[in-house]
């Protein structure tokens, strides 16, 4: 039996499959009709919509097969992940890679398999729409392009959930999705020991853009920076918008030199970036950088609080030290009056 090996962007597939809140949750009708569908058009005792989680292909829909997921590494779709399109085996007791699998030699008796891979926008293979038989059996190009169009749907489905934890302005996972995702990314973590870093962004002016510019060049700021953190980030590494002008990354991997350099590239970036952009739309932030530690961080909502309360303390450091300087305070009373001037009119 020759086990399925993993598609080269495994850890951002698993991730991507993760936001999507899916795994093991009740079956769904929008699922169930379109397996109903494929086993009644193809005339098949098995019809599949399967999930390739990181040790086992999970079935969010299954129609004629009873057991709710099997072992990855003897799944006909952990293969099917590795192409694109359709994988089809006509006669699985054949075929090199499945004779002696145990989904031939025993129930459900595999002979024929046709699944076609199920992938997210940003190109990750999520999982399979299939159907199988226990005879042999000949496929024809209706056949594909029909499997292919079920699959299509299928994907779409899929879709709607994950727009359900994802920002749509900037194309990054919002404070849901962030949320799920690093609980997953932490539990790992904590098990193997591997260090890790979150930092914390607050982007500043954006108010100010929003009142004197306009809304459409505050939208652009928070695409620009959202671009910059997937540019300057790594695949493993979760970037998210958790607030109206705040960011956060859970940085994989890296301590607090490793957090440091990265901030390093990133304001590099972000330089040149500026100098590029349209007069008053310039990208400013305040980072507060916290360390993973298994023994205080149970998640990643008590690693944004200590980040937030850092950042709290950085800002009212900063104002005490302006405030001492010759001449701060009164004009900081300057701007106060002012602002009560502008309020009263």
């Amino acid at each position: 039996m020759q086990a399925p090996g993993k598609p080269l962007d495994e850890a951002r597939r698993i991730a991507t499959l993760r936001t999507l809140n899916i795994l093991d949750t009740p079956p769904e009708e929008r699922f169930d009709r379109l397996t109903r569908l494929a086993k009644g058009l193809f005339g098949v005792p098995v019809a599949l919509l399967s999930l390739v989680d990181e040790n086992r292909q999970w079935f969010k829909s299954r129609t004629g097969l009873e057991v709710p997921e099997i072992p990855r590494d003897i799944s006909f779709c952990g293969h099917t992940i590795l192409g694109d399109g359709i994988l089809l085996i006509p006669d699985a007791a054949r075929d090199e890679r499945f004779h002696d699998n145990l989904l031939v030699k025993h129930e459900p008796h595999i002979r024929f398999y046709a699944g076609c891979t199920l992938a997210a926008p940003d190109g990750s293979k999520l999982g399979t729409l299939c159907i199988i038989d226990r005879v042999a059996r000949e496929f024809s190009d209706e056949d594909l392009a029909l499997l292919r169009g079920l699959a299509r749907m299928a994907e779409q489905e899929l879709d709607a959930e994950r727009m359900a934890t994802m920002d749509t302005l900037t194309q990054l996972s919002n404070r849901c999705g962030f949320d799920t995702l690093t609980l997953h990314a932490l539990d790992l973590y904590r098990r193997l020991e591997i260090p890790a870093s979150l930092l914390f962004f607050d982007l500043k002016h954006l108010k100010q853009i929003n009142d004197r510019i306009g809304h459409a060049d505050g939208n652009h700021v928070l695409r620009r920076f959202a671009r910059l953190l997937k540019q300057t980030f790594r695949d493993p590494d979760i970037p998210g918008r958790i607030g109206e002008d705040k960011f956060a990354v859970l940085l994989a991997n890296a301590g607090r030199a490793e957090a440091n350099a990265v901030l390093h590239r990133l304001r590099q970036t972000l330089e040149q970036d500026n100098r590029t952009a349209r007069r008053g739309c310039d990208i400013v932030f305040s980072v507060s950088v916290v360390a993973f530690d298994a023994a205080r961080h149970a998640d990643a909502s008590e690693l944004l609080a200590e980040a937030e309360a850092l950042m709290s303390a950085q800002k009212k450091q900063r104002h005490e030290r302006e405030m001492r300087r010759p001449g701060a305070r009164q004009r900081h009373e300057g701007r106060r009056t002012s602002t009560r001037h502008r309020d009263r009119r």
